[in-house]
């Protein structure tokens, strides 16, 4: 999310309340999620102002003014939302553009590497939150996010505290990087089940996981290559803040055990053996 997040503010900054003069896609699988296709998604742009962008999670969208409609981006593995002026030359894996009816000299890009990110349109809800992510639940950061309620979905859910944090029905944006910082500063293993967490302890691990997130916004985000960057083509340093993610075989910064890495849901999670002692096996 905080990488996400990054990106939504430098939209909001330089895409906000323009008008869409024209819009290009370059190449269809970065549309794919457009069932009607790569020219009526270009056509269906133009003429458009669009609103405030918001974000939901790993989600952002662009609203466009007066339609009921929003452009809503998932960035995949290396999705980059620049905007560059016009004149910039055309980025290597360059899959969308879109061009702007002011004078203001920039303009829209949508680059993707590997393809796994993607733009399509879709209609909204009346609280403006495209149709096929309303299952998605509210960030942390966000205000109306209900603390209480996320408890109590933890305790009923059944399951491991890595798994919880990863579960985008009970709260979003999370994502690899932060549960593994969130649950260090908690000093929780990651198969910790949440059936065991009290309210107090939840609400800790909250706490943690807002620290996380807000520090990353502090810094831009976490860039462990070039394909994260925000509209201006900066890249995040928080990876240099990093506790526990990508620090095995390093001491802990609190007790000085060498951190772990363990294979866990085709992805990794880096703990200390100390003081994120593995819960006890029940017979």
């Amino acid at each position: 999310m905080p990488e996400v997040e990054v990106v939504r503010r430098g939209l909001e900054r330089w895409i906000a309340h323009r008008t869409v003069a024209d819009a290009e896609v370059l190449h269809p699988r970065a549309v794919r999620r457009h069932l009607a296709g790569a020219d009526d998604f270009a056509h269906r742009l133009e003429g458009h102002r669009f609103g405030v962008p918001s974000r939901r999670g790993k989600y952002l969208w662009l609203p466009l003014a007066d339609s009921g409609q929003a452009v809503l981006a998932h960035l995949g593995m290396s999705g980059q939302l620049l905007v560059q002026p016009h004149q910039a030359p055309a980025e290597k894996h360059l899959r969308v553009r879109v061009r702007f009816a002011d004078v203001q000299g920039t303009e829209l890009r949508f680059v993707d590497q590997r393809t796994f990110g993607g733009l399509s349109l879709h209609d909204t809800g009346e609280d403006g939150l495209p149709d096929v992510i309303a299952h998605i639940a509210r960030d942390p950061l966000d205000p109306l996010f209900d603390d209480e309620a996320f408890h109590t979905a933890l305790r009923r859910k059944r399951t491991t505290i890595k798994r919880a944090l990863l579960d985008q029905s009970l709260l979003s944006g999370v994502g690899n990087i932060y549960a593994d910082e969130a649950l260090w500063r908690s000093r929780l293993h990651y198969d910790r089940p949440t059936a065991t967490l009290t309210r107090p302890r939840t609400a800790e691990l909250l706490g943690h996981v807002r620290d996380v997130m807000n520090a990353a916004l502090a810094v831009g985000g976490t860039s462990f290559d070039s394909l994260y960057v925000n509209v201006n083509g900066e890249s995040g340093y928080f990876d240099r803040s990093l506790d526990a993610y990508g620090r095995e075989g390093e001491p802990c910064r609190r007790c000085a055990t060498p951190m772990r890495r363990r294979p866990w849901m085709n992805r990794s999670s880096y703990f200390c053996p100390k003081c994120q002692r593995p819960p006890r096996l029940t017979v």
